[in-house]
């Protein structure tokens, strides 16, 4: 009989991450463990869909005594009973361990049971959903993990980005948490990215882990999957000396692609490449920003048309120009400089919070357009926008409005800085995929352009950043670029050679005696304290 029956309504599979695990890399998996003296006593696998997994263990490992299964989806347990039961027909002669199938929500599945039920060595395994609990929850599903924070998230980071993660990296961190403690070994399928998550939160939470692995599979071959996904392999029980993972070209194979994880305190992509340039890792003497997020492009985007700007909805829009700007999206940054836009943003506060009455006096005409479509705004799903003033927006500063700006695109593998200047007199914006630096003066953002774009500075990023990532590139990874110390091995030949090839009319001649002035505020900010930012964003 299934243990701990519930309802669980017929959905459209996507909402469960579906990807079965077919049985040909099922059999690769278990063939490869058993290689490598994975004989485990005990198997647990927290999402066991149609059971391929059940079906190569009983295969591979004659050593198991007891597998526990816990699926949500009643209809593949009872196919995954079937399976085993025709399993052991076939092979009346197999020795039969206990199996224990549990129909239950994971997220909410008591794993004290379990403890109950296992002996050591055990290995947890499986291929947990991939999906992520942001796409869930447009779903308006039920599968969703319990309001728990799991990865100590702070409050800004909960309510933002970093709020979205895999639910098969929930499910990891879960197994993990659990039965880190336990001698054996987890071997998990899971996207490249969610690995990468994994090895970057083990200094947090210190789990008793060591010898992590990570296996490449073609996802598009087994999963029809266009995603990066490996085998993540770890043994239990035993805390490494060091948080490295290794990464194989493939499943049964010693072609080792690189290393990742932390070295000397530090989060590495790529251990091999970061030692050439090791000393440009540190901390930015500028801070990086956050384009604006307003999570409404149909009213506060526009395009300009002949006399008029039209909005996202195909309306006439005729409202007051002073709180329109240019703005960029990742795909605008493709150009060294940039000085026009495609498209235009409504900007309605100059800091988080601030009020927003004086649109009704100032702008009367923005102020009724702000009205007429007040319902989609006030609809806006994130809680940021919560007890705020009406027609909020968010990441929003005096940063926001400095006239030189160096801009990339969080989302692209390559990176790639843009130099920003003023479009009609008023500062260029950027949407909340886009990572900034704001200067006041040209000068200070012309130098500052040509050392990120030195090699060295390319080289340290493809070293600490992770192209698997949604967003390869975040504040956390541009704040580590040491500008100050790339510029200290720069010449001013090299920067004039740099700004020369930009070819456009920038007025007064730069001086050595301005590189030399430039570099010399960096040495000011050493002597007092490396850790604070030299400027906000002036020069």
């Amino acid at each position: 009989m299934t243990e701990g029956v519930l309802s669980v309504k017929d959905v459209e599979r996507r909402e469960y991450g579906d990807f079965q695990t077919p049985d040909e890399l099922t059999d690769l998996i278990c063939s490869f463990l058993s290689e490598h003296e994975t004989q485990p006593f005990s198997i647990i696998e927290p999402t066991f869909g149609k059971g391929s997994f059940i079906l190569s263990s009983l295969n591979y490992f004659d050593s198991v005594k007891k597998i526990v299964g816990v699926e949500i989806y009643e209809e593949y347990i009872w196919e995954t009973k079937f399976k085993i039961l025709a399993y052991f027909l076939d092979n009346a002669e197999k020795k039969k361990p206990e199996i224990i199938l549990y129909q239950g929500d994971i997220f909410k599945f008591d794993l004290k049971v379990v403890f109950r039920k296992i002996a050591e060595p055990v290995l947890v395994l499986g291929n947990p959903p991939w999906v992520t609990n942001s796409e869930l929850s447009t779903l308006n599903s039920e599968n969703l993990p319990l309001k728990r924070n799991l990865k100590k998230l702070n409050g800004l980071e909960a309510i933002t980005g970093k709020g979205n993660f895999d639910i098969g990296e929930y499910i990891s961190l879960l197994m993990l948490e659990n039965f880190s403690q336990l001698k054996g070994k987890m071997a998990f399928l899971i996207k490249n990215a969610v690995i990468k998550n994994l090895v970057h939160d083990l200094q947090k939470f210190g789990y008793t882990i060591s010898d992590i692995g990570s296996y490449h599979i073609n996802a598009k071959q087994f999963f029809n999957a266009a995603v990066d996904a490996s085998l993540f392999t770890c043994n239990l029980g035993n805390k490494g000396e060091k948080i490295i993972c290794e990464y194989f070209e493939g499943i049964n194979t010693e072609k080792k692609i690189n290393e990742f994880g932390w070295l000397d305190g530090k989060f590495i992509s790529d251990i091999r490449a970061y030692k050439k340039n090791s000393k440009y890792d540190g901390i930015s003497p500028f801070e990086w920003r956050q384009g604006v997020k307003h999570d409404s492009s149909k009213v506060f985007e526009l395009i300009r048309k002949e006399g008029y700007f039209e909005n996202g909805l195909g309306e006439k829009v005729d409202i007051e120009g002073e709180l329109v700007y240019g703005l960029l999206k990742s795909s605008d940054l493709k150009d060294k400089i940039i000085d026009k836009t495609r498209k235009f943003v409504i900007i309605t506060q100059h800091t988080i919070g601030e009020s927003t009455h004086y649109i009704q006096d100032k702008y009367p005409r923005l102020y009724e357009y702000l009205m007429s479509h007040k319902k989609i705004i006030d609809n806006r799903k994130s809680s940021i926008y919560k007890n705020k003033p009406p027609f909020s927006i968010f990441g929003i500063g005096e940063y926001s409005f400095k006239p030189y700006k160096i801009a990339i695109s969080g989302l692209y593998k390559k990176p790639f800085f843009a130099l920003l200047l003023p479009d009609n007199n008023k500062p260029i914006m950027l949407d909340d995929t886009c990572y900034f630096l704001g200067f006041d003066d040209l000068e200070t953002a012309l130098f500052t352009w040509c050392i990120l774009t030195d090699e060295v500075t390319f080289e340290l990023l493809n070293s600490i950043a992770f192209l698997e990532a949604k967003r390869p590139y975040t504040k956390e990874i541009l704040m580590r670029i040491a500008i100050n110390k790339i510029a200290q091995d720069e010449t001013f030949d090299e920067i004039t050679e740099k700004i020369n090839s930009l070819n456009f009319e920038r007025g007064q001649e730069l001086s050595y005696s301005s590189w030399e002035q430039y570099l010399s505020l960096f040495k000011k900010n050493e002597k007092k304290n490396d850790q604070l930012f030299l400027f906000e964003s002036s020069g």
